[in-house]
């Protein structure tokens, strides 16, 4: 069981905070894409993406195993609900002094069921086989280094993430070798900014961990 004072409940909410508003900047924001290198595109979530699996990772390190899980469910729940609002909120009538908003507003959060289905999925999988494969690299393994655990495991989460998200919302309307290039450039951009965000977890485990030795009383308890 971890027991958390009120101190180290309050850190992990605030990290609670910057995961869910990294997860809603990557899925709103990422709309807008930018020039890159060899004439290809890149999506600006590509900036706040990686944030979402690196805290999973800094989350399981200082506090286990459960509050990374329940960080993913938070995410997987809080994502379904956007969706859920957006389609009521496309569906409800315009009133005239809106209407100036309304082609930008449909366009912007207009997304197809089938791309937000495959949002959606391809979060709860990758999401979890992030935490599974962080903490079986620690367990299993026996793999020490912080930065080399959280690189493995974004590197199979992220192809996992890229791979599922584009064949559900693209397949059939890009060729398969376009689809194949498309995931494997989104895949290598996302894991490449997670390796340059590094030092930034390192600094998050040591805000979140407790330095205050002395005894301080339980306020929560999440079990193993």
């Amino acid at each position: 069981m971890i027991q958390l004072t009120e101190h180290s409940f309050k850190k992990l909410i605030i990290a609670l905070a910057i995961y869910l508003t990294s997860l809603f900047a990557a899925n709103t924001l990422g709309l807008k894409i930018m020039p890159f290198i060899f004439g290809s595109h890149l999506s600006v979530a590509v900036f706040s993406f990686p944030i979402v699996f690196l805290m999973t990772d800094v989350v399981g390190e200082v506090y286990g195993r459960p509050a990374a899980k329940l960080f993913v469910l938070a995410g997987f729940i809080s994502t379904a609900l956007f969706i859920a609002y957006s389609f009521l909120s496309l569906a409800m009538p315009w009133s005239a002094d809106g209407e100036w908003a309304r082609q930008g507003y449909n366009q912007i959060f207009g997304v197809s069921v089938r791309i937000a289905f495959a949002s959606i999925v391809a979060f709860i999988v990758a999401g979890y086989q992030d935490v599974f494969s962080f903490f079986f690299f620690r367990e299993k393994l026996k793999i020490k280094y912080f930065w080399l655990r959280s690189l493995l495991s974004n590197l199979w989460s992220q192809l996992l993430d890229a791979t599922i998200f584009m064949v559900i919302a693209f397949a059939g309307v890009y060729s398969t070798r376009t689809l194949i290039s498309i995931i494997i450039s989104w895949w290598l951009y996302k894991v490449a900014m997670g390796a340059l965000y590094t030092p930034l977890c390192y600094i998050g485990i040591y805000l979140l961990k407790e330095h205050n030795k002395e005894k301080q009383p339980v306020m929560f308890a999440l079990n193993r």
